[in-house]
């Protein structure tokens, strides 16, 4: 594609942020994206891949023009080994398509993306996505054992394998959540794991932000470790119920999405001691799912919820942070202080069992001074994130929209340790630049588009 109208299709991913590349292509297979990276190379041309563009950072959205590879032809499930308990597909399949391929034959991949209709591995392993059931399964690099890599000069590698624990340096644990800057995926081996015999989901509803939060933290500190701890707030449950009438009620405060999987044996009282201890913090109702279609439909609620607050505002900033489980009051106090300082309504959902928040600033992006206010909210969010000892990603990744927000948790020798790594790979800087990792100081930094 060269114009103009199909090229700005590719202008913009799920972020605020927006830059044109000067042409897109559609490889369909290893070699032919290996072409096209010597060729660019040739001609000392930016490129980046690109999957669906549900990005939240600026990651697919180019900063210096260039190809876009656009890798949804390649979308092929090539091999599930439920013997050993793998499956090898390309970048472009979705997550929710490998998911259905697998529920037949017993099998599920365990990280779960709320976007896992329409986000693809490919972006997953870039952004090393996670999803409510990360708290007891982890994330995607937990997840993905191997990759075949077109590098940036347009050599084809395999990075890791089937192997557990294969030797030398761990290049999959630098590949994956390097946000395309290192090379491009173009098969990805992962690892399936067995549908869990049994699955309780407790709904519990509150009238405290902070109570639920506290429920969060004294079932951990149970010794239990739930497959998911989820809570919205109430802008959120009253946008969800809004659009997909997921049964919460919409005076309530808060309402935590808990759910155990695992052995039917023992797991009645685990979700009776849980039931205790959200008691204990004054829940106002708590109910199980009584089937998996009442299961599905509360998960349709948390699934949809970005979408959902489309309604209440044009335009929304994802918020990704992480703090520490028994920071998650201080971190709400102060996304509230700052919703109030800027006069921007903020939604809250977010994975409470590791303390990912994922605060939404809702605005209407043609009014110049609301998009203004919007950038130094999310400033601010990160900022206290970082002083309550946390990270200013917990999954959506850096791109652009965070470049100068890496200083608030990284020291610039760090920053120098990790621009080291990308020149050694792409020492043309042509490997989706301007993304991950900030220039020096000395440097203009790339701001906010």
């Amino acid at each position: 594609l060269q114009d103009k109208a199909s090229l700005a299709v590719y202008e913009y991913d799920a972020s605020l942020f927006q830059g044109r590349p000067d042409v897109v292509a559609f490889p369909t297979d290893t070699q032919q994206v290996a072409r096209l990276v010597r060729l660019a190379n040739r001609g000392r041309v930016p490129f980046l891949a690109r999957g669906a563009g549900t990005n939240l950072s600026g990651g697919t959205a180019p900063t210096r023009g260039g190809i876009i590879m656009d890798l949804c032809r390649m979308r092929r499930i090539l091999e599930i080994d439920v013997n050993n308990q793998t499956a090898l597909v390309e970048p472009g399949v979705y997550n929710l398509a490998l998911q259905n391929a697998l529920a037949p034959l017993g099998y599920y991949y365990a990280p779960d993306p709320a976007s896992q209709k329409v986000s693809t591995l490919g972006g997953n392993v870039g952004e090393n996505s996670g999803g409510p059931h990360c708290l007891k399964y982890g994330v995607t690099s937990n997840h993905v054992l191997g990759a075949e890599v077109v590098l940036p000069n347009g050599e084809v590698v395999w990075f890791g394998g089937a192997a557990a624990d294969a030797p030398g340096p761990d290049l999959m644990g630098l590949f994956v959540g390097s946000e395309g800057t290192l090379g491009i995926a173009t098969k990805i081996l992962v690892r399936i794991m067995r549908q869990p015999e049994h699955v309780v989901t407790i709904l519990g509803i509150f009238q405290s932000l902070e109570e639920a939060g506290q429920t969060v933290s004294d079932i951990i500190g149970q010794g239990i470790i739930p497959a998911t701890l989820e809570i919205m707030d109430n802008l959120v449950i009253r946008a969800v119920e809004a659009s997909v009438k997921a049964g919460y009620p919409e005076d309530a405060e808060a309402v935590l999405i808990i759910e155990l999987d695992g052995l039917a044996d023992g797991m009645d009282e685990q979700a009776q001691r849980i039931e205790e201890i959200c008691k204990a913090n004054n829940v106002v109702s708590v109910r199980r799912a009584k089937d998996n279609a009442e299961r599905a439909e509360l998960w349709a609620g948390r699934r949809g919820a970005f979408g959902a607050v489309a309604r209440l505002r044009p335009s929304y900033l994802v918020c990704d942070g992480t703090v520490p489980r028994t920071k998650l009051p201080d971190a709400l106090r102060a996304v509230k202080e700052v919703s109030r300082k800027y006069g921007l309504p903020i939604g809250n959902v977010f994975h409470a069992g590791d303390g990912n928040l994922h605060p939404l600033i809702l605005f209407d992006g043609r009014i110049p001074e609301e998009l203004q206010k919007v950038h130094k909210a999310g400033t601010e969010i990160l900022e206290a994130v970082a002083r309550l000892g946390g990270t200013i990603s917990g999954e959506h990744g850096i791109g652009t929209e965070k470049l100068r927000e890496m200083r608030l948790i990284f020291r610039e020798e760090d920053l120098e340790m990790m621009r080291r790594v990308k020149r050694a790979l792409d020492p043309e800087e042509l490997c989706n630049p301007g993304k991950l990792v900030p220039p020096p100081e000395q440097e203009a930094v790339a701001g906010h588009a």
